[in-house]
């Protein structure tokens, strides 16, 4: 009869939080029983009529008292700085892991790779290298939770959460949300698929043998958008009277109209995609519109994969300086699309279903 008290452990992570789970166990089996055994044995010696020796009862006992303080301090201290140390490193992300961008919405799971393959309910991950899921909700509060890789974190909507994983063994493992989101929570159950690197290799070359091989990666997918929703026409190559350019803005320190700096990372520009009025650029007036509730989570993380796939940069400047973009022989701005070309390219064949894949995923 198979009946394993845990499931496997399928990460590196796995057998360490298993090793502290059972020492915190055990101790508490050993303490309760502990405590149980002496209250029935002092119980049983000086119930009411014994014949137990009440003459000279004892006030104190130092060494006992030592000993009943210091063992459960030092085995708290013990576990207080083991737990610490594999809580941070749960919590750190490690630098060279493989990123796939997880939405959670009611009730399903939608992932995507760097290289815009998709997944519905399913995560497909190279055995032996870590992996970090950016992560966030589309609705309610969901909750990753890989219990096979001792791996669990709150997607919440309006911010990006993270968890990474490095998987040890092959195979398909269980995918839950961990909390309640509404009457289907129960049904929100997915897959993690862990293979060894020449098949994800293989998988990741056919599209996930689930879409055409001309999958656009997010950053291609992030530039359609930013060309359907004319953010050239502002954010040009570089910083000009309308807006500030976004070439090598992610990583940038960003010098803001009440005096305050803050990083560009992903949280900022997804604050600036939909809400850009909460942080103005020094030198800048309330002109760009606000996308929340135009762009879907899909389309801004695409966005974000974009822009940042337009280099890394330094301080921002008080003010931008205009300059005139340099104009090609038909007088349009370079990156910019002549109308022509673009009626001609809406009219194409295939551009309407390419339309609806964007819009509907």
């Amino acid at each position: 009869m198979n009946f394993p008290i845990m499931p496997p452990q399928a990460s590196e992570f796995a057998p360490k939080y298993d090793a502290i789970f059972w020492a915190t166990s055990g101790l508490t089996v050993i303490f309760t029983a502990m405590v149980a055994i002496l209250i029935v044995i002092l119980a049983g010696k000086y119930k009411r009529g014994s014949k137990a020796d009440r003459s000279n009862p004892s006030s104190h006992n130092t060494t006992l008292e030592m000993l009943l303080m210091g063992v459960p301090t030092v085995l708290g201290m013990i576990i207080f700085v083991w737990s610490a140390v594999l809580f941070i490193e749960a919590r750190t992300m490690p630098k060279n892991a493989q990123e796939i961008f997880v939405i959670g919405k009611r009730w399903m799971w939608h992932a995507q790779h760097m290289n815009g393959v998709r997944e519905n309910n399913e995560i497909t991950v190279p055995l032996g290298k870590p992996v970090k899921l950016t992560m966030i909700s589309q609705d309610v509060v969901h909750a990753m939770y890989l219990p096979d890789f001792r791996a669990q974190y709150h997607v919440v909507p309006g911010r990006y959460t993270q968890l990474h994983f490095t998987a040890t063994k092959p195979g398909t493992y269980k995918m839950f949300c961990n909390i309640h989101c509404g009457t289907q929570h129960s049904e929100m159950v997915g897959y993690v698929h862990v293979l060894p690197q020449a098949e994800f290799d293989a998988w990741m070359a056919n599209g996930g043998n689930r879409y055409l091989k001309t999958n656009l990666t997010m950053a291609e997918a992030g530039k359609q958008i930013w060309d359907d929703k004319g953010c050239g026409n502002c954010h040009q190559t570089l910083d000009n009277e309308r807006a500030p350019s976004v070439v090598g803005i992610y990583g940038s320190t960003r010098k803001l109209t009440d005096g305050t700096t803050v990083e560009a990372n992903e949280d900022y520009l997804r604050e600036s995609i939909l809400r850009p009025w909460n942080k103005l650029t020094t030198g800048y007036e309330r002109t760009m519109q606000a996308y929340e509730g135009v762009l879907s989570e899909e389309q801004v993380l695409n966005l974000i994969a974009y822009m940042k796939s337009l280099g890394q940069g330094g301080t921002s400047p008080d003010k931008g300086i205009y300059q005139q973009p340099v104009k090609t022989g038909r007088d349009f701005p370079v990156g910019r699309k002549d109308p022509v070309d673009i009626a001609n390219e809406r009219a194409s064949g295939g551009a309407s279903q390419a339309h609806d894949l964007r819009n509907n995923p």
